[in-house]
């Protein structure tokens, strides 16, 4: 298989899950997408590195996180964000109820927004992008067992959370 051809197979089986966990991150969904977009320019640029990395998914969403880093510190701190989003362009939308789909996905990023960036971003690459603890590990370059404390801070933190009581109504605990 072709360099380019290796990444655009990569590329296009990681699009959704890396918009995805941009917008976990703290981003809109444009946002999202032109983050994603920036981290797969800078992949296609270093294709052979990426390529040879060890994990290479740990490698790419490391990149995610240190340009969500550096996209943040440049940000201009005077924009507000809108009292509405439209949900269908939202990543997070699903077709089954919007409704009910459109009120979770809310919920569950007022309550990511109340998480440190540090638990914040060991929660997204764990659950959303899929990465094992030592993926993310390596991602964000912390030992395993700072992945594992800060996820069951993240986690205890996401229990308690008023915005998601409501969503935890009939789950054991």
């Amino acid at each position: 298989m072709t360099q380019d051809a290796d990444f655009a197979d990569y590329a296009g089986a990681r699009w959704r899950s890396l918009v995805k966990s941009a917008v976990l991150l703290g981003c809109s969904p444009s946002e999202a997408e032109d983050l994603a977009q920036t981290v797969l320019v800078r992949c296609y640029a270093s294709w052979r590195k990426v390529s040879q990395a060890s994990n290479r998914d740990a490698y790419v969403y490391r990149m995610l996180v240190n340009c969500h880093r550096d996209t943040h510190r440049r940000m201009w701190r005077g924009e507000q964000p809108t009292a509405s989003l439209d949900e269908s362009s939202s990543p997070l939308a699903s077709t089954s109820d919007p409704a009910s789909e459109a009120e979770l996905s809310d919920a569950v990023q007022r309550a990511l927004d109340g998480l440190s960036p540090s638990l914040r971003q060991v929660v997204v690459l764990r659950f959303c992008a899929d990465l094992s603890t030592a993926a993310v590990a390596e991602a964000l370059g912390i030992p395993e067992g700072t992945v594992k404390s800060r996820t069951a801070r993240a986690l205890t933190e996401l229990g308690r959370n008023p915005h998601l009581v409501d969503t935890n109504e009939g789950v054991d605990g």
